[in-house]
Order: structure tokens, then sequence, then C-alpha cells
């Protein structure tokens, strides 16, 4: 477990040292990053002292076809990990935020690398950052975002939930290639965006839908206004 003051970026830290060997199980934990990331290339807000933000390097035995599942289950374990810390459960926006009400808590950002002569899986880094102490956000951030404490009227202990988090990470990957049904079946059953309106961008295109339910490869089901 590395634990530093201040970084880039959880991931970009472990993606380095996974590069130079580091072993399955590796984690990382900053007080503050200066380059948080998310998902299609947006910044992540991590000031210092206010968040918890930590990842996970993985090494699983599997071609990257076969681990599409891996984030819809690492939302499952951060949600369980915030819920045994501050008593109330968040729900998840597919594919990987966690959300109180429409307000995002927490945001996940899983990245793979493969080895380019036999195209399976070097490693995978699970990143999380989660909102903890906030009592307010930047102007910017105050209609779509919330914390812990704004949520569960007390500030969390973020040891506490950096431990649960990596105890929740650790039995997800026991269970990511045997109990990926029984794990996808909780996703369903917490994701907010089943029973909504979404629109999907692919291609530089965008679709009005409605998402009916979760695949089996954690993939959101959609009907299109014209049935299909």
């Amino acid at each position: 477990l590395h634990v530093m003051d201040s970084v880039d970026s959880t991931n970009n830290y472990l993606k380095a040292l996974a590069a130079q060997g580091a072993p399955d199980g590796t984690s990382a934990i900053a007080d503050r990053q200066t380059a948080g990331r998310g998902r299609r290339g947006r910044s992540f807000f991590s000031p210092e002292g206010q968040g918890l933000y930590l990842s996970v390097l993985l090494r699983p035995q599997a071609h990257p076809d076969q681990l599409m599942h891996l984030t819809a289950m690492s939302a499952v374990a951060a949600s369980r990990a915030v819920a045994s810390v501050c008593g109330r459960r968040p729900g998840i926006k597919w594919t990987n935020d966690l959300v109180f009400g429409t307000r995002k808590l927490a945001g996940i950002l899983t990245e793979l690398s493969v080895v380019a002569e036999t195209m399976e899986t070097d490693y995978v880094v699970v990143g999380i950052g989660v909102n903890c102490t906030q009592s307010a956000f930047p102007e910017e951030l105050r209609e779509i975002a919330t914390s812990i404490r704004m949520e569960c009227g007390a500030p969390v202990d973020r040891c506490a939930l950096a431990a649960a988090l990596l105890r929740e990470f650790a039995r997800m990957e026991d269970a990511l290639m045997t109990q990926r049904s029984e794990w996808l079946q909780e996703f369903a059953e917490n994701c907010v965006t089943i029973g909504s309106d979404v629109r999907i961008l692919r291609a530089g295109t965008e679709r009005a839908a409605h998402a009916d339910g979760i695949g089996p490869e954690a993939e959101l089901l959609v009907t299109y206004p014209d049935g299909t």
C-alpha cells in the first residue's frame, strides 16, 4: 500500500508501478490529486483533505473480452464499502458512478493493459474517487456533486473507508470469474439508470432511448423510440 500526500493521479502512479512488475493487489492512496481523471477524458475534482482517492492494481488471468463486467463489479464493491462506513448505500449510475439521488458521490475509472504479443491481459487498474468531507462544492459542481458529509450529516473516517474499499475489492477479485451473475444482479438492483430515459452517445451520434435493464456483460439494455 503506497500512501502519498499528493500525486497527479493514483491510476497513473499504479500504471507506472505495473510496468515495473508490481504484483496483484498493489494499491495507492493520495490525500490530493493534481490531475484526477474520470471517464471520457473528464477531470475529477480532487482537493486536499476532503476526498478519498484510491487505486488498486489487479492481474486477472483472463482475456480482456472476459472482463467486460469488471467495472460494474467494482461499482458494487464500492457501494458496499460506502454503506459499511456511513450506514447508507449509494445508488449506481450506469456504468460506474455512485450517486445519492441525482448527485455524484464517487467515480470509478478502470484502465486495462494487454500484452501485445498474446493480447492477454497484463494488468487492470481500478481507481475510485469518493467525496467525503466536503460541505460545499465550487459553483460549477454544486448541482451535480455531493459528499458523504452532506448526505449523512457527519464526515466519514477516510482511513476506515479506504480499508473497507480494499476489503471489498479483494472480495470482488475473488468473485470475478465465478460469481458474475450474482454480482451483476446486485448491480441491477442498485442501478438508478434502469427505468429512466437516457441519451446514447456513440461515434458522434446521439439517440434517445429508455433504459430497461442490465445484460450478462453489464451492458445497458435499452429500447429506442422505434421499438428496437
